[in-house]
């Protein structure tokens, strides 16, 4: 039941790197900015709201956010690529194995 994709029909085999980057770098920064955009809303309407305790104990907070959002982008972004590796190498096996071990976290 393994499905391979003809690389004649994939976008990655037949575009010009430069027109790849920016399908998928673009929504990449909007979602970046949308984000920034929300955390300064959301601040302005904590210190509406709360006040400056609110805003204070939500910049405490915010950068270890921040780190977790860093360990789950390494973790999601290194498995994506080994995943792409060796399915790209034909390795299924391989890549099944690390299917099954990124799935437990």
């Amino acid at each position: 039941m393994e499905k391979i994709v003809s690389t004649s029909k994939s976008p990655f085999a037949t575009e010009p790197v430069g027109r790849l980057i920016v399908r998928f770098a673009v929504p990449c920064v909007i979602s970046l900015l949308v984000n920034s955009l929300y955390n300064i809303v959301d601040q302005i309407f904590i210190g509406w709201g709360v006040g400056y305790l609110g805003n204070g104990a939500t910049n405490v907070v915010f950068p270890i956010t921040i780190i977790a959002l860093a360990f789950a982008s390494m973790i999601g972004d290194g498995g994506a690529a080994f995943l792409s590796l060796k399915l790209g190498e034909g390795d299924i096996d391989s890549a099944k194995k690390a299917w099954a071990t990124l799935s437990l976290w």
